[in-house]
């Protein structure tokens, strides 16, 4: 008797306990899940906390440094200055130095790999030439691989990522809309909130020559100092290897903007930033309203060639035209040259006047090899269709963009046919490029 007492007591008790436990753990199961969806939110909120933190360190960081080189800069300003004093000249040997970026947009290919690694690769410093990776898309795995990149570069990831409401009949367009909107908000992070003067622009498809920075560098102080210049440019249009000469070093001035790896300056995206548009950014940059009779300056050899097969326009392009592009594998010293003579004032007439020194000849002739003692001849060219034509004889580019031809400076292209140069232009009392070219 006594001993059945014990077992129900023993019952009640484990009863009882299994009895609370349940109405603790189960009789709420809502509050379960608002406390892991609360706890989610938490987790939430302090990764975004932790990047724009991360962020806001790299903006720090790099201010810094700019800092820190503006102050060397001075210091040798008034070293230069000392010395000059000392022998009665002033010394100008130490160049500009304040970083010039790279800012790389990507999105969903893990191929930006290959392009980081070459910008490593070929990179002399770190301080000079920063590199910062803009991201849309949200795409995880192109993340992951941007961001094992460490402390080498800075990513920066676009935040607005919701959908872009279009008609139906521009539907297909869409990628485009998504490429105008991340490079205006990239390039108002570079200008704005790090605050740089000038940077250079790739896109995650691009190989890069070994000279790449050098060309910029040098550059850059002649797009600075010439007003009649919007922009560098590494690309060459018409640059499939045998229509070009084995000068690397030649360079020129023209009026089509060209991209695919380019240089700006901030006081340029200022004055388009609040038009800038919803599509199709790189064809708006080329009208008139924007261009305002500027030149870019664009290598005889390409800087950069693009692998980028698989993108917005679906490789159309690429399997045509960009693949034959090669881009230059020799290193050469711009920095040691003197590039004063792409200032406008030093360019336009000695150009003008070799291109229409130059003996004139038609394309047939020239195809046919006639005189091939010329190694340089000008094919004359009057009104759209017969410069279309005669483009398609030579296998040159043969569309334009706001009335100008592609590489055209002045309404002339050059470039190399069987070993000679070729300049294609119109006649000499040309007048202007004509909008309804297109």
């Amino acid at each position: 008797m006594k001993r059945s007492r014990i077992y129900a007591a023993v019952f009640i008790f484990l009863s009882w306990n299994v009895v609370t436990y349940l109405i603790l753990n189960y009789s709420h199961p809502n509050r379960l899940v608002e406390e892991k969806i609360s706890l989610d939110t938490e987790i939430g909120a302090l990764q975004e906390k932790l990047q724009i933190q991360a962020t806001e360190h790299d903006a720090l960081l790099q201010r810094l440094e700019r800092a820190k080189l503006e102050m060397q800069e001075k210091e040798n300003e008034e070293d230069g200055k000392k010395e000059g004093d000392k022998t009665g000249a002033r010394n100008d040997s130490t160049p500009l130095f304040l970083p010039l970026p790279i800012l790389v947009l990507a999105c969903n290919r893990i191929s930006v790999q290959r392009s980081l690694d070459q910008l490593l690769k070929y990179r002399t410093s770190a301080e000079q030439f920063p590199i910062i990776v803009s991201q849309d898309c949200g795409h995880g795995p192109t993340a992951e691989v941007i961001g094992s990149y460490g402390y080498k570069i800075t990513h920066l990831q676009q935040p607005d990522l919701s959908d872009i409401d279009l008609p139906k009949k521009e539907a297909k367009f869409k990628g485009y809309y998504m490429i105008a909107r991340h490079y205006k908000w990239a390039l108002g992070q570079i200008f704005h909130k790090f605050n740089y003067s000038t940077a250079i622009i790739v896109e995650d498809d691009l190989d890069i020559s070994p000279d790449f920075f050098e060309y910029f560098w040098a550059t850059r102080d002649i797009l600075i100092t010439d007003p009649s210049l919007w922009c560098v440019s590494a690309w060459n249009d018409n640059g499939k290897t045998d229509m070009i000469s084995d000068d690397a070093e030649l360079l020129y001035r023209t009026d089509f903007f060209p991209g695919l790896g380019w240089m700006l300056e901030k006081k340029t995206w200022l004055e388009m930033e609040d038009k800038w548009p919803k599509t199709f950014w790189d064809d708006w940059m080329r009208h008139p309203d924007q261009r305002r009779d500027r030149a870019c300056i664009r290598p005889e050899v390409p800087r950069t060639s693009t692998f980028g097969r698989v993108g917005v326009s679906r490789g159309q392009f690429f399997d045509k035209h960009l693949k034959f592009i090669q881009h230059n594998d020799k290193f050469v010293p711009f920095t040691k040259m003197d590039l004063t003579y792409l200032l406008q004032e030093n360019y336009d007439e000695p150009f003008v006047r070799l291109v229409y020194g130059s003996p004139l000849m038609t394309a047939v002739k020239l195809l046919g090899g006639e005189q091939p003692n010329l190694q340089a001849v000008r094919i004359q060219y009057r009104g759209k269709e017969n410069f279309k034509s005669q483009a398609k004889l030579l296998g040159i580019m043969d569309d334009f963009k706001a009335g100008v031809p592609r590489t055209a400076y002045r309404g002339i292209i050059s470039f190399m046919f069987r070993n000679r140069r070729v300049y294609l232009a119109p006649p000499s009392d040309w007048t202007g490029y004509d909008l309804s070219w297109n």
